[in-house]
């Protein structure tokens, strides 16, 4: 499209020739494909689909419209929009938009952003069942489920968070859109691009065969956005509307390790030990907070070095203490502009503000996540049963024909 409307505009730049023999020019309509109405149709696809797999796995339990839905997806939004109706992206977007009144969310990626996070609230995360691309494509390669142990994939489930407090950071400051840089799936849906990004959506993949959704578990994230609003869903997928029989034919099935066997707590604290270990708890957070929040506001100016003002800045600075005799292009167009060193210190003086204050507040957010998950591992709760854990479920529905129970039909009654 952006060739198409160069080659009107070099058309339209000089007035036609004014002939006096009366010739009447013929007329030429050049028409520019609608975007809006592709992204209108990208919604109601979305829309469509995640509806689709909630009926699937929450109301007939069944995988088979997941299987087809992934299909489609990777199909339509991955090879055919090139991967970028993407929600994951999004998340900068928003982020952006909250913090700054210059810029303000096109509509249609506010609802890519927003709808899945709804459909998660109500149904569980229909959305990374089989309508995100990313998680699809990892889906449908998956072939053994190799477990980690328990230890490992808590260390790694770190990271998505991580990843979120970074693409957040770099976005509010208006820096770069490091979900989209570094996205490794989007050069293998456009079947070409930055050979390191290439080979890494690969290595994905491949991981993906052995152990399910490596990308989705550890890395992506939007999903750790949807696994605090599967927390506390609606409605949940169910293994089974029987009785479990503890066969653990699920637990053994499930391609992201979200269901807990049962655990018998042997360790009975006393009322007075809960009370201090609560206790120890109000006490640890805030200091983690204080620590984080100090560690990256102390290594805010390196972070800042990613925004392009900071780095002019710098060239600027090294160009007028040693002159370069072939200038870069950045410095070039500086001086074209007639810009001041001091009003570009300013303008730099500002981020780097904006930048302490934001890797503070982050810092003491990835301080929380981890003094969280640690947290989280030394609770230990009793259970009779196999759990599904709704935060690390995607609705895949692959437990459903594993289950004995499933294949027990109810008696009929003549």
């Amino acid at each position: 499209m952006k060739i198409l409307v160069q080659t009107i505009q070099a058309i339209n730049r000089f007035p036609k020739p004014d002939f006096e023999s009366g010739y009447a020019y013929p007329e030429q309509d050049y028409t520019i494909p609608n975007e809006a109405l592709w992204a209108y149709i990208d919604i109601a696809i979305l829309v469509l689909l995640m509806s689709f797999v909630a009926w699937a796995v929450i109301k007939k339990q069944i995988r088979w419209p997941v299987i087809l839905t992934s299909v489609f997806s990777i199909v339509y939004f991955g090879f055919f929009r090139d991967g970028c109706v993407c929600s994951i992206g999004a998340v900068q977007n928003m982020a952006l938009t909250l913090t700054s009144s210059s810029y303000t969310i096109p509509l249609f990626v506010l609802l890519l952003f927003i709808l899945p996070i709804i459909f998660t609230l109500f149904f569980g995360r229909v959305f990374c069942a089989g309508v995100c691309p990313f998680g699809a494509l990892q889906d449908l390669v998956n072939i053994k489920n190799y477990k980690l142990s328990k230890a490992v994939t808590s260390v790694l489930s770190i990271f998505p968070w991580i990843y979120l407090g970074f693409a957040v950071l770099f976005a509010v400051t208006n820096s770069r859109f490091i979900i989209c840089r570094f996205d490794p799936f989007v050069g293998i849906f456009r079947l070409g691009g930055e050979f390191s990004l290439l080979l890494f959506g690969i290595m994905l993949l491949i991981f993906s065969i052995f152990t399910g959704r490596p990308f989705c578990r550890f890395i992506c994230p939007y999903g750790a956005i949807l696994s605090l609003f599967s927390r506390i869903s609606f409605l949940r997928v169910k293994i089974t509307e029987k009785e479990c029989i503890n066969c653990q034919l699920c637990h053994n099935a499930c391609p992201v390790d979200a269901i807990r066997p049962p655990y018998e707590n042997k360790v009975k604290e006393s009322r007075s030990e809960g009370v201090k270990r609560i206790l120890r708890y109000m006490v640890f957070l805030p200091l983690m907070a204080i620590v984080g929040a100090a560690v990256m506001y102390m290594l805010s100016d390196k972070f800042s070095k990613v925004n392009k003002e900071v780095q002019l800045y710098d060239t600027v600075v090294q160009n007028e203490a040693q002159p370069q005799a072939v200038q870069s292009l950045e410095l070039q167009a500086f001086y074209s502009r007639e810009r001041t060193i001091e009003e570009l210190a300013v303008q730099v003086a500002v981020i780097k503000k904006e930048f302490r204050i934001y890797s503070g507040i982050i810092g003491a957010f990835f301080s929380l996540v981890i003094a969280l998950t640690l947290i989280n591992l030394s609770v230990k709760r009793t259970r009779k049963l196999y759990e599904i854990d709704d935060a690390n479920c995607v609705s895949c529905g692959k437990c459903f024909k594993y289950c004995p129970q499933n294949k027990i039909s109810e008696p009929r009654f003549s």
